[in-house]
Order: C-alpha cells, then sequence, then structure tokens
C-alpha cells in the first residue's frame, strides 16, 4: 500500500501524489496518470499494482489546481463532475497541469529511468508528456481521449510510446486510430475488441482479456525501456 505525500511544481504549486513503493531496490520509476475520476481506489490499485512489478509509482492529483481532495466513481453523476473538473483543467492557461506532472517525473526518478502510463484524460496528459517533458524513457497512454484529435496527432514524442485503444470505444472513433497509425509510424499502436476504459475493473467497460494483454505489453515495454 502507499500513502499520499505533498509535491511542489516549478511555479511553488502544491499538490498531493500517491506514491507507492515497491520491496526491495526499484527498476525504475514510473508515473500513473488518473482518469477523470481522480487519484481513487482504482487508480490507486494501478499504482500499487505496478509497485508490486518493481516500480516506485508517483500517481500526482491532476485536477488539483481547480478542485482539491477529488475521489470519484462510475455513476453517470460522477462522469459528469469528472468531464467538469477535465474542462476546468484544460481551461487554465498554459502550461495548465503539466509543471505538476513534471514534478512527479523528478520525483520518480529518484529510482532510475522513468516511464508513465495514463488512462483515459490521463491518457492524453502522458501522450503530452512524452512530447514536452523532460526525464521520461518511455511513455504508455491507455485509450488516450482527445491523442488522435486534431491539434495533438501532429504532436511529436520526444521517448518510445505504446498506445491502446478499443476497438468499440465510442469516444475515441476507430478511423482517428487508424489515422494516427499512419501519422506516427515510431508508436507502438494496439487495438483491442474492447470499449473506453477497458483496463478498469471498476467499470462496466472491463475487459479482463484486453486488460491483462495489454498490461502483459506495457509491462514488457517498460522493462525494456526503463529497467
Amino acid at each position: 500500500m502507499g500513502q499520499f505525500i505533498d509535491l511542489k511544481s516549478a511555479d511553488g504549486s502544491t499538490f498531493p501524489a500517491y506514491v507507492a513503493q515497491p520491496t526491495g531496490t526499484p527498476k525504475g520509476g514510473l508515473v500513473v496518470l488518473q482518469e477523470i475520476f481522480g487519484v481513487n481506489s482504482h487508480i490507486r490499485s494501478v499504482a500499487d499494482g505496478y509497485a508490486a512489478d518493481g516500480y516506485l509509482v508517483v500517481a500526482p492529483s491532476t485536477f488539483h489546481r481547480v478542485q482539491a481532495g477529488v475521489e470519484l466513481g462510475y455513476t453517470e453523476a460522477d462522469m459528469g463532475e469528472g468531464f467538469r473538473l477535465k474542462t476546468a483543467v484544460e481551461d487554465l492557461p498554459e502550461p495548465g497541469v503539466m509543471p505538476d506532472i513534471q514534478a512527479a517525473i523528478d520525483h520518480a526518478a529518484q529510482a532510475g529511468k522513468v516511464g508513465i502510463v495514463g488512462y483515459c484524460w490521463g491518457g492524453l496528459l502522458t501522450w503530452r508528456a512524452a512530447c514536452g517533458l523532460k526525464g521520461l524513457s518511455a511513455a504508455v497512454p491507455y485509450y488516450g481521449g482527445g491523442m488522435t484529435g486534431e491539434g495533438e496527432a501532429t504532436r511529436q514524442p520526444a521517448v518510445p510510446v505504446m498506445a491502446h485503444f478499443g476497438d468499440q470505444d465510442h469516444w475515441i472513433p476507430l478511423e482517428t486510430v487508424e489515422a494516427f497509425k499512419k501519422g506516427q509510424p515510431a508508436v507502438t499502436v494496439y487495438v483491442y475488441n474492447a470499449n473506453h476504459g477497458f483496463n478498469c475493473d471498476q467499470r462496466g467497460s472491463h475487459d479482463e482479456v484486453a486488460a491483462k494483454q495489454a498490461r502483459e505489453r506495457t509491462l514488457a515495454f517498460l522493462a525494456e525501456h526503463v529497467g
């Protein structure tokens, strides 16, 4: 089990991050970026899972600049609140929440090389981090909402990227995923017979087969590039 600590961004802003420690010497560091539901029990369990695989894991609250202490479930009301908060963060003046993610990367770097994994909105932020932040060695966005769209898909990653999508995802049209693959030949893209949120075992869209396969691929990717 991990615990929350406070981190400080370059602009002096402080924010909480859930940190999960591995047993023994870490293989490397890993930043885990939340969905639109906060650093909730699911994201904490994801962090704990990667820590069990040997990584020092840092899961920053990317909502903290607009609202503290967010922990949502997966009801329709929670979905609406999550979208509201995500929109508020996206509307922040540049560089928005990216300095907080950079601070999380910097903290994880005490363990060596650093990878980053994000889900849903966190997948989009992971893609942006791969293209614009420092200190990363690999990035793995899961069904990154918006990353296949105009203005995002043309970004150029500075580190190896593996991206996971579902072919039944009504938030991310499959044709945009195919266009992303063509436009980003260096990115490893996997498409699963699954819906948006297939990795989350607390959502109705959870797909055990897709989640297991994607996690195995992610761990192999991290082993290659992070340690």
